[in-house]
């Protein structure tokens, strides 16, 4: 089986890691900030939503690609899939705020973390 819908949802979320990416860099460029964030709040924002989106996303994808690799139902990948793209731009827009927009914070955390229990639970069922 050749896995045809996470390889999509990882598309796009590769699309959105280079637009946080693009707006560190013009953060940087405003602040004339080369290295580390400089004392820059708005900056340390843009490099934190970045890189919280760099430590959960690649796990989430591999766990999420293993169950499209063991034939789950395609509801349940495009579920999973679309949850947790939508909770990595609730987290980016929550964490992006100035204060922080817990909503948006909160419901990004808690998206993420529910797909990676999910999928962790379903292999783990797969497997024993």
């Amino acid at each position: 089986m050749v896995p045809h819908i996470v390889p999509g949802y990882a598309a796009l979320l590769a699309l959105f890691f280079l637009f946080l990416s693009v707006r560190v860099m013009q953060a940087r460029q405003a602040a004339a900030v080369s290295i580390g964030t400089g004392g820059n709040r708005p900056l340390e924002r843009r490099i934190r939503v970045h890189a919280n989106f760099a430590e959960y996303v690649p796990l989430a994808l591999i766990l999420l690609g293993f169950l499209e690799l063991l034939g789950h139902a395609r509801w349940y990948l495009h579920l999973l899939c679309l949850a947790l793209l939508l909770g990595r731009l609730a987290h980016a827009w929550g964490l992006s705020q100035e204060p922080d927009d817990m909503r948006g914070r909160g419901a990004g955390v808690l998206l993420t973390l529910a797909v990676m229990i999910a999928a962790s639970l379903t292999l783990l069922l797969d497997v024993l």
